[in-house]
């Protein structure tokens, strides 16, 4: 794979077990690129690492989200009781319920709750679906607009459109390609500099701007955009003033107050060590990131003990 980058390897008692190739970008506050790793101009589909432009695109569409409406607009939530609280609530603003939700059902990813859910004889549900927020806010946004809702994941729905036209200014350029992402929501490929820049925008918008209210939002209440444990939410607590948003197949995102960015993209499409590298990334720019010294390593176990870890392995 010689247009990619090593990104980091996987030691398990001295041995190199695994290998994560992909691709990295770095931005300084001023937009310059100062940390580039392999294809970082290639379209990558930016899967729920989108959810911050969509967020926004509902707002500036007229719903009202605000705090935890608009964090978990943005998130990628783990399904808890108070997760599904504010999404049933911000569908009754809008005279709708649970029914009109358009995402699969789903168990939540938070296990506790999954399990509660399982001793009561529940199944599985569309507002505990990881996505439900974002649909939630669509929702609101086409009620808001007197917008067709059935029809609202179409791609040329109006929403839809102004989805493309928000994530495209943000990232200063045009979506590469259009899918489909595993919610059933459109979804616009961009570069990897571009879903980088698009996140560098929230972060350095003006304050009370659309687009700082969804980076305040979420960076108020981390725990709306992930869960209990969670690692974007705990990343964001360990350092304050950050945006994080990871995604499906290997991406993730993350911006620091001072305005410095990266967006990573492994090609494996595994997610454990997008972190490590973005982390590396960062302090590779001369950020400090060391209140998140606890993500900058992730153990390899045997019998219940680390005998290895994964590291950062970046060819300059």
């Amino acid at each position: 794979m010689p247009d990619l980058a090593l990104l980091a390897e996987v030691i398990r008692s001295g041995f190199v077990e695994s290998r994560h190739y992909g691709s990295a970008v770095g931005l300084g506050p001023s937009g310059r690129t100062e940390v580039a790793l392999g294809q970082v101009e290639a379209a990558v589909l930016p899967r729920s690492s989108a959810k911050p432009f969509q967020a926004l695109a509902c707002l500036t569409a007229g719903a009202a989200l605000a705090g935890p409406r608009l964090a978990i607009a943005a998130g990628s939530h783990t399904g808890e009781d108070f997760h599904v609280h504010v999404v049933r609530e911000l569908l009754a603003d809008y005279g709708l319920d649970t029914g009109a939700l358009a995402c699969p059902a789903s168990w939540p990813e938070d296990q506790p709750t999954m399990y509660e859910l399982i001793r009561q004889g529940r199944d599985v549900s569309r507002e505990r679906m990881n996505c439900s927020g974002k649909h939630a806010a669509m929702l609101a946004a086409c009620v808001a607009n007197d917008w067709d809702v059935p029809g609202y994941l179409s791609a040329d729905h109006p929403l839809q459109l102004k989805v493309r036209s928000v994530t495209e200014e943000l990232a200063g350029e045009k979506a590469a390609h259009v899918a489909v992402d595993g919610c059933g929501a459109p979804l616009f490929g961009l570069s990897l500099t571009g879903l980088a820049r698009a996140v560098q925008a929230l972060v350095l918008a003006a304050p009370g701007s659309a687009p700082r209210q969804v980076a305040d939002a979420m960076r108020a209440h981390p725990e709306y955009v992930g869960g209990t444990g969670h690692q974007n939410t705990e990343l964001m607590r360990a350092l304050p003033g950050a945006v994080a948003k990871g995604g499906a197949e290997g991406v993730l995102v993350v911006a620091l107050e001072s305005g410095h960015a990266v967006a990573v993209k492994v090609i494996d499409g595994s997610p454990r060590a997008t972190t490590v590298v973005a982390l590396d990334v960062l302090g590779r720019m001369g950020c400090d990131v060391s209140g998140a010294a606890a993500f900058a390593r992730v153990d390899v176990l045997g019998g219940g003990a680390p005998v290895g870890r994964i590291v950062p392995s970046i060819e300059k």
